[in-house]
């Protein structure tokens, strides 16, 4: 009899899981990335540098990361001579952000159920969070030179005031596509990520200078922007999804 009742239980243990097959995912996730990127600051030129990130992240759904990110790099522009800045100034900023965003995929607002271009369409994101930029300057200009006269004399520091290390407030705009690399079990276990993302920093520490309106022109506040490549390893409990996440296989 107990043999009879455990061949039941094994049965409908394998029947369930194979109902199932295609709609669970992983709880948790972890990644890097790397980007290529440059800040929109108030210096005449502004260089790309690479941009490098370690995250995070919790899967409220398979279409819904929410992401712890650390992302560090450098951002510079200008330069000693007219054709890079007409003021002279330069700058360098090794910077440290950490960023909270979330990202919300087609998937989780779309059927997709019957339809192979809506399952192309499903992993395209649109996001946003909150964070903070730690900045710390390597090299500045902080004094006038003798090729701009028109500053005023030759060293002063009026117009290159501003502060070598800051900290602002980080609002960034994401978008992106991305590709889901499914398991043994169906389930996303791996996921790569192309997108963009412009962070705006309400403040002016990116470039490191505090611009007087009345002699530099200044019409936004610091931002910075970037393309980047992601890699994440999806992790712990198996949470079900109402909707077949992979609805058709290649």
């Amino acid at each position: 009899m107990k043999k009879f009742i455990l061949f039941f239980v094994l049965v409908f243990a394998i029947t369930t899981a194979k109902a199932q097959s295609g709609y669970n995912y992983y709880e948790w996730g972890w990644g890097g990335g790397i980007g290529y990127g440059k800040a929109y600051a108030d210096t005449k030129k502004q260089d790309y540098h690479p941009i490098f990130n370690l995250n995070i992240a919790y899967n409220y759904n398979p279409y819904l990361p929410i992401a712890l990110e650390f992302q560090f790099g450098t951002l510079s522009g200008g330069g000693r001579t007219p054709d890079k800045d007409q003021f002279g100034r330069q700058y360098k900023n090794n910077y440290k952000a950490l960023i909270l965003h979330a990202d919300l995929q087609m998937g989780d607002i779309i059927d997709y159920s019957y339809s192979d271009f809506l399952n192309v369409v499903k992993n395209f994101y649109i996001g946003t969070g909150i964070g903070a930029i730690s900045n710390k300057m390597v090299d500045i200009q902080r004094t006038n030179l003798p090729l701009y006269p028109q500053n005023g004399p030759i060293g002063t520091t009026v117009g290159f005031e501003g502060q070598d290390k800051s900290i602002n407030m980080v609002i960034p705009l994401r978008l992106g596509y991305e590709f889901k690399i499914y398991d043994d079990y169906d389930q996303p276990g791996y996921t790569i990520t192309i997108g963009y993302e412009h962070n705006y920093t309400f403040a002016e520490g990116i470039d490191g200078y505090n611009d007087n309106p009345q002699i530099f022109k200044n019409n936004a506040p610091d931002q910075y922007a970037h393309f980047t490549i992601g890699f994440r390893y999806n992790f712990g409990n198996t949470v079900s999804y109402n909707k077949l996440i992979r609805n058709f296989k290649f």
